[in-house]
């Protein structure tokens, strides 16, 4: 079977994720693509890749590239998309897919007329522990389905002098945390139930009003020394948010969303009560699935491939008691997306998420900022 080849296009934090576990998988990493030739020639040097594109344009132009990632700032992932699938490129595309659902869409329907395999990195649900609660709740394991509650946690906006390109909305959308980490609980809830959010109550809330930072960019995560030299700017887009939430079988749920809670590094967090049982997991602790009873002792499930149902077992690449942690989600979701490339196209039934997918998160978030701008219930428009 022929090796298959991928380009890389945006080199912060998230690009380079995409490199490590690309290389896990076994799939060539041609090139980088970065903002100009000379930011990106660092990132690639330490990543050891020899080729540095000196533009998109040439990037598409490599007959050698099978599949493009990318994971820029939010506002070029549409176009971008859309180039690489005219160019014959399959594209794996870092959320959300768009900054609108006219856009999604558009991009959507491009897609599947393309025949190119088309996949959204919402790696959340690629910890095993996420896919063997799915599996749990298919099973009926915890009867049916009632209310699912959880959060999406970080710190790294905390302060005032917190700034990255996430911040404004020309290359990051109307929304933020929402967009940001929201985007991923809500696909994960939507895929651990099986079920489809109908309906939001949502209040979004800017907790800093005014931020200061360089002139320059600052890479995610990437702390900024308070001196003198900072350009003050007043934000408007959500550190936090809280959301209530219909589902299509008359379920209900809340979310929390925050880019501002000290401490909490990178943290999620999902419970689904059920009219039996109920099971919860936490991405600080990812190894263990928590299974809750009312007439005897709760259990902890940990995880090991002989353990689990397939579905997680197969995404487990470590023994039990080896903790598998972030990095190990995309690797896990690459390798069912190459499976693919290797076969030229999409399967009817991609085990992975798609731009279907990246679409209707979109719809989803959409409806959670009308929400909040005018104060009601408002249904996703599908």
């Amino acid at each position: 079977m022929r090796t298959s080849v991928a380009a890389v296009v945006g080199t912060g934090f998230i690009g380079m994720a995409h490199v490590e576990a690309l290389r896990r998988c076994g799939v060539q990493v041609a090139g980088l693509v970065g903002s100009s030739p000379d930011r990106a020639r660092p990132k690639a040097d330490a990543a050891g890749i020899a080729r540095v594109y000196d533009s998109f344009e040439a990037m598409l132009e490599d007959p050698t590239v099978d599949a493009v990632h990318v994971t820029t700032p939010n506002a070029l992932h549409a176009d971008q998309a859309a180039r690489a699938l005219t160019a014959g490129k399959h594209v794996i595309c870092e959320k959300p897919l768009g900054l609108t659902a006219a856009e999604t869409s558009e991009l959507l329907a491009a897609a599947r007329d393309s025949g190119r395999v088309h996949a959204v990195c919402l790696n959340i649900r690629f910890y095993p522990q996420a896919h063997q609660l799915r599996a749990l709740i298919q099973d009926g394991a915890i009867g049916q389905p009632r209310f699912g509650s959880g959060s999406y946690l970080q710190d790294w906006l905390l302060r005032e002098t917190d700034w990255n390109w996430r911040l404004v909305p020309d290359a990051a959308g109307e929304l933020r945390a929402v967009a940001d980490i929201g985007s991923h609980w809500l696909d994960l809830a939507q895929f651990v139930t099986g079920k489809r959010i109908t309906e939001v109550m949502a209040d979004l809330h800017t907790f800093v009003p005014v931020r200061r930072h360089p002139e320059g960019s600052v890479e995610t995560f990437a702390s900024v020394d308070d001196t003198d030299d900072l350009v003050e700017e007043p934000m408007d887009s959500d550190d936090g948010a809280g959301i209530l939430l219909r589902f299509e079988d008359g379920g209900r749920g809340t979310l929390t969303v925050s880019q501002v809670s000290a401490g909490r590094k990178n943290a999620v967090s999902i419970e689904v009560d059920g009219s039996d049982d109920a099971a919860a997991w936490c991405s600080e602790t990812p190894d263990e699935l928590w299974i809750g009873h009312r007439d005897r002792p709760n259990e902890n499930l940990w995880r090991d491939a002989g353990a689990l149902a397939p579905s997680a077992a197969t995404i487990t690449q470590y023994p039990g008691g080896h903790v598998e942690g972030y990095p190990d989600t995309f690797r896990g979701l690459f390798s069912r997306i190459y499976a693919n490339v290797e076969r030229g196209g999409p399967s009817p039934d991609p085990d992975y998420p798609t731009f279907v997918d990246g679409h209707d998160v979109v719809l989803v978030t959409e409806a959670i900022a009308r929400s909040s701008r005018e104060q009601r219930w408002v249904t996703v428009d599908r």
